[in-house]
């Protein structure tokens, strides 16, 4: 949760980095942002609306936490989302605007890749049986994630997954209806650590914009990134 100005200068850099976005924008492509709704606008003013929210009091902020409220409303609406603030962690990368349903009470950590027509929701019949989901994980397209569930660090998983129970191993993909253990992974493979890049600094030296998730790991072998 961004608890700082510090916190939300690492998130916008870490979700910069998880999105594959240069580090500084030509202008066209701002002004196509502002009149165009896309998915790293919304991630920049989710990101935006919960500094302000957490961090900012006083008149004048709320006033423009209002009105951040209302472009984080009209991007929800043209995208397809349902996503609340506070419930992810650094590096959030969502990869095609459509349907995404996410309850509040979730949590999610670090560098999730998230695909479209996703659910994360609670048990039926409870406001706050949400899943807590670990650092690293790909969520792919269509999986539906319900109840006062786990997921551990480094899973994977599959479209169309139906997850209504813990899983606590590591770097597993999962998926099926109900959901099981397919295979041992390496989510580094689908997904872009950004946390693990700016621990390292190795995004002050490279831009890293356009680049893919197996180009990165090429490049920079894991074993190098967690030195």
């Amino acid at each position: 949760m961004i608890k700082s100005k510090k916190d939300f200068i690492y998130y916008l850099e870490a979700d910069r980095i998880a999105k594959s976005r240069p580090k500084k924008e030509k202008i066209s492509a701002k002004i196509k942002g502002i009149l165009y709704p896309n998915i790293w606008e919304f991630q920049k003013t989710l990101r935006i609306l919960e500094y302000y929210t957490n961090c900012k009091k006083g008149i004048i902020s709320k006033v423009y936490r209002f009105f951040l409220k209302l472009k984080f409303k009209r991007l929800s609406s043209k995208l397809g989302f349902s996503i609340p603030i506070n419930v992810f962690g650094p590096g959030l990368s969502i990869a095609h605007a459509g349907t995404i349903i996410i309850n509040g009470g979730s949590r999610i950590g670090a560098n999730c890749r998230l695909h479209t027509c996703v659910n994360i929701g609670t048990e039926a019949g409870y406001d706050d049986q949400a899943p807590i989901i670990g650092d690293n994980c790909y969520i792919g397209p269509g999986a539906k994630l319900f109840g006062k569930i786990v997921l551990a660090d480094g899973i994977a998983v599959g479209a169309n997954a139906v997850v209504n129970k813990t899983f606590n191993e590591t770097n597993i993909a999962i998926g099926g209806v109900p959901a099981k253990k397919i295979a041992n992974i390496d989510t580094f493979d689908y997904l872009i650590p950004a946390t693990y890049i700016i621990e390292r600094k190795i995004n002050i030296h490279n831009e890293l914009s356009g680049i893919s998730a197996k180009d990165l790991k090429r490049l920079y072998p894991k074993k190098k990134i967690n030195e």
